[in-house]
């Protein structure tokens, strides 16, 4: 039988960056748990995955459209998303010199006043281009706002920032002076 690689996307998403208590997986610190337990999880999930195998998860991986997980050593992880109790560690890293944000016209206010902040996740997701910006404002709202992010002047103010992935950027809060 076909494995669904949305679905199983989906559920690994939730397992690795939202409740891993429910699939009785752990995470570590920096968020990596064990291919063999989260594939015990999946298997015992759904009757289809019964005999999923670490080739499907890596198929699965490999045909995402969106780079969001990383599986290396018998050892996986998702790279960005959390919204899991206590803060994955993270590594500064300087960002591009913009980036972008898409969201809802009817916060514009709230963070025109307070800036961006991580609202329920562990941090703030920033897009590297505009397209993507619009694709995850699409989410909040029909007529999306794009902001830009003045991220290398932030950074030089001391914001912090990380690399979620190559499409993806990450930071604790950006304060509303470093929009254009």
């Amino acid at each position: 039988m076909a494995i669904d690689y949305t679905r199983l996307s989906k559920t690994v998403s939730h397992a690795l960056r939202h409740e891993p208590w429910l699939y009785e997986i752990e995470l570590d610190d920096d968020g990596w748990t064990s291919v063999a337990s989260l594939l015990a999880a999946l298997r015992q999930e759904r009757s289809v995955w019964c005999e999923l195998t670490e080739n499907e998860l890596a198929a699965m991986l490999a045909t995402s459209a969106k780079q969001r997980f990383e599986m290396t050593g018998g050892r996986i992880r998702a790279l960005y998303g959390h919204s899991v109790p206590g803060k994955l560690r993270r590594e500064p890293a300087e960002p591009p010199v913009h980036l972008f944000h898409g969201t809802s016209p009817a916060i514009i206010p709230a963070i025109r006043k307070d800036g961006l902040l991580p609202m329920g996740r562990q941090y703030v997701h920033l897009s590297t281009d505009r397209e993507m910006a619009q694709a995850v404002g699409g989410r909040k709202a029909s007529a999306p706002v794009i902001l830009i992010v003045k991220a290398q002047a932030a950074h030089q103010a001391g914001v912090v920032f990380y690399e979620g992935n190559d499409k993806v950027w990450l930071a604790d809060r950006v304060p509303p002076e470093f929009f254009e």
